[in-house]
């Protein structure tokens, strides 16, 4: 089992376990209709929320092929939570994982999903040393398109109409990154805490 070394502090924010006083602020950007309409699960209710951050609670480590590591950003200095990120280790053979991240909207454009997001990236491959690490995104969901761009993951496939998605059909985007990649990458040295 992996447990990422907790808390991880960024310039602005803090990276750890969710807790279950996280509810209010959870539930301040899950119940959003423009936060969900890209995902799967549509705007939650306050039960609907709690039952998803018990979910969360729960997974706090990668052990097995499946597993989901959930990851809160909270501002720092005791700031309130403002991401909700995931890395699910999707084949411990292959070395492969996937990305996931929900923001509140309120603090986007300012660069602070991208400080948490680099924190997972640096997870996966420096942590749990995976050889490839992407994301998918729907191509309407730009901002998250260009969130795993400027994290300096590469455009590898759009998948065109693969998903009947909220009443239409719609192209799906897949992002990846290499260790390689990473290991050149200026986000890869020094971590946070260097």
């Amino acid at each position: 089992m992996f447990t990422p070394p907790y808390p991880i502090i960024t310039p602005r924010l803090v990276l750890r376990p969710f807790t279950e006083a996280d509810l209010d602020d959870l539930h301040a950007f899950h119940s959003l209709p423009e936060v969900t309409r890209y995902l799967y699960w549509d705007a939650r209710t306050r039960e609907e929320t709690k039952a998803a951050l018990d979910r969360k609670i729960a997974c706090a480590s990668l052990g097995a092929d499946g597993d989901a590591l959930s990851v809160a950003a909270a501002l720092s200095g005791g700031g309130p939570l403002i991401g909700d990120l995931t890395l699910f280790l999707r084949s411990r053979e292959h070395r492969q994982g996937e990305i996931g991240f929900v923001f509140n909207p309120a603090c986007q454009g300012r660069g602070l999903a991208t400080e948490a997001a680099r924190e997972i990236l640096r997870i996966g491959f420096e942590g749990l040393g995976l050889h490839r690490i992407h994301g998918n995104c729907d191509a309407r969901n730009t901002s998250s398109a260009r969130l795993m761009e400027r994290l300096g993951m590469r455009l590898e496939a759009r998948l065109v109409e693969n998903e009947f998605f909220a009443g239409a059909w719609s192209d799906e985007l897949i992002y990846a990154m290499l260790a390689r990649e990473w290991r050149a990458s200026p986000a890869a040295s020094p971590g946070p805490g260097a």
